[in-house]
């Protein structure tokens, strides 16, 4: 199984340190061609991989981190993404909302990235508690998760859980992005909430 990281801003970074956290091979990618991602990727550990979109796009799993104005362009670094995993990590604060004619932000991102199967997840924490370890008194810090296909979802938390968090499915698409994702220039109800998890797993 391989694994990407397309954006490599403060989220794309922050998700980065939870790949090397658990020495697992990522690749990294952004706008900057790789060799001008490696100081910062060889900072974060070993196992942060600069690779151009295209190389990146490669992975079995990929987890979009761009700008939401840029999920188009990525789309078209692969000639397919038929089987893929994608995980929706972007927030689209201040895009109007008719541009989504009724849909969420993520249904119509999963619209551009035909054949994968496709999750909303990384995104309702701040870079900056993302970045930080997810082990918390005992506890593993929750990452929301939500998506219209049974078997993402599980290869979705099975990822979350790997990184050290705890995985919490809010469902569809259509009924548990709008919980952690901005619309217009507001944000959602679990945006930015904070919840450790405490269980014997």
């Amino acid at each position: 199984m391989s694994f990407a990281i397309i954006g490599f801003g403060a989220v794309g970074q922050a998700v980065a340190k939870a790949f090397a956290r658990k020495n697992i091979k990522v690749a990294v990618s952004g706008r900057r061609p790789p060799e001008a991602l490696a100081s910062e990727a060889k900072a974060i550990g070993p196992t942060v991989l600069p690779m151009s979109v295209r190389e990146a796009a490669e992975a079995d799993t990929v987890i979009l981190a761009v700008p939401f104005a840029q999920h188009r362009d990525v789309a078209k670094a692969a000639a397919n993404w038929d089987g893929k995993l994608v995980i929706d990590a972007m927030n689209a604060f201040g895009t109007p909302l008719a541009e989504f004619d009724g849909l969420t932000s993520s249904a119509v991102v999963a619209t551009a990235f035909p054949g994968a199967r496709f999750l909303k997840g990384f995104n309702h924490l701040p870079a900056a508690k993302l970045a930080a370890d997810p082990n918390v008194k005992g506890g593993r810090r929750v990452i929301f998760v939500a998506g219209d296909d049974a078997a993402a979802l599980k290869s979705g938390a099975a990822l979350i859980k790997q990184l050290g968090y705890a995985p919490v499915s809010l469902g569809s698409l259509a009924e548990g992005s709008v919980l952690t994702q901005a619309r217009g220039n507001s944000w959602s109800p679990l945006d930015f909430v904070d919840l450790v998890q405490f269980d014997s797993e």
